[in-house]
């Protein structure tokens, strides 16, 4: 998310190419007014979602541990069934089988 604001500001902040092609002291060009709209929408788009960024960016990191340690219990996600809903509302995931080795019987 701090990647995206960076890259937002950056590109906010850098100069109008269009604005050398006229002299300095003439109206200014529809490409010019063009840019400034746009930084005006975007400045204003990325104040209104600021604090929505930062709550959700708060909300990640208290997720984290509990993400970490499901990813732990489930290692792998391809060693498991898709997931069966029973008429009671129970979710049920079936690990599969582990494949056999070599020589073993299934029984």
């Amino acid at each position: 998310m701090r990647r995206v604001a960076f890259a937002m500001l950056l590109a906010l902040a850098a100069p109008p190419a269009a604005a050398q092609d006229r002299p300095p002291d003439g109206p200014p060009t529809g490409t010019e007014l063009i840019e400034r709209g746009m930084q005006s929408l975007l400045e204003g788009l990325f104040t209104e979602m600021r604090p929505a960024l930062d709550e959700m960016g708060r909300a990640l990191s208290d997720l984290r541990p509990m993400a970490e340690e499901l990813m732990r219990l489930v290692d792998d996600i391809g060693n498991y069934e898709a997931p069966v809903i029973l008429d009671n509302g129970d979710i049920l995931i079936r690990r599969k089988p582990a494949p056999l080795r070599e020589g073993e019987v299934e029984l």
